[in-house]
């Protein structure tokens, strides 16, 4: 892309969020699809490029090609009672080189007309990885506590979110110190921003300043699920690492 710098999405893309939002099929969207090119999804190409451009100096792991990192407009419909085929929001995610989406701690951005959001941290994980996160919990987690509790990452992002088990995991013991902490299923924070952002090229700074924030959260678990993930068997007819199982 010539330019990379991001002025902000143009009023245009957020009306045509909102009226997709009205407006969910494939007959209205498709006469339509190239304003969402040219007015949502060359925008939030750019905007990962600025945010690229901050990430060489605070986290250059996590740089991601804008191609791979912006999400599709169309809805995976399989097993949702949604139908709607397309998403109301634009989103772009963050995974650190060497690894794959699912198998990694990252970064999480999404615009929508109501709402701009960006989230750090762990989402969600293969069974197989979610075990190699909780293990090194339990060994770690002073050091998990002490990033968590960080006041710059408190004031940007809030407090520890995600989900988690009534029980602690079978094979863990349930007395230990990091018990509250290996029950989890998720580990990340997140903020909600203002809306208007999305038209600012503010947005980047915003962003970014939080991306920087929840860094060493993600280099937390990825030290553990890096390893995991250069151990991987790899498939012997294509020479890349073997499908996990879904």
């Amino acid at each position: 892309m010539a330019d990379t710098a991001f002025a902000g999405f143009p009023p245009a893309g957020m009306k045509f969020l909102r009226d997709l939002a009205k407006n969910n099929d494939r007959d209205w969207f498709q006469p339509r699809k190239e304003i969402y090119e040219s007015s949502v999804r060359q925008p939030m190409l750019r905007l990962v490029e600025a945010i690229n451009a901050r990430l060489a100096k605070t986290a250059p792991e996590y740089i991601s090609d804008p191609a791979k990192a912006v999400f599709r407009v169309y809805r995976d419909t399989r097993f949702s009672v949604d139908k709607t085929p397309y998403k109301t929001h634009i989103a772009a995610s963050f995974w650190r080189r060497g690894m794959e989406k699912n198998q990694s701690a990252g970064f999480y951005i999404h615009v929508q007309p109501k709402e701009v959001y960006v989230a750090g941290g762990v989402y969600f994980l293969m069974p197989e990885d979610l075990l190699t996160v909780r293990m090194h919990l339990a060994v770690n987690h002073a050091e998990f506590r002490k990033l968590a509790s960080s006041k710059k990452l408190k004031s940007l992002l809030g407090d520890l979110e995600g989900d988690s088990l009534t029980r602690v995991p079978k094979g863990f013991d349930p007395e230990q110190p990091a018990a509250d902490l290996i029950r989890r299923k998720q580990w990340y924070f997140s903020a909600k921003l203002d809306p208007a952002l999305a038209a600012s090229p503010l947005l980047v700074k915003e962003f970014a300043d939080r991306i920087a924030a929840v860094t060493p959260v993600c280099e937390y678990f990825n030290h553990a699920l890096l390893k995991r993930a250069i151990s991987r068997p790899k498939d012997p007819l294509s020479g890349s690492q073997a499908a996990r199982p879904r």
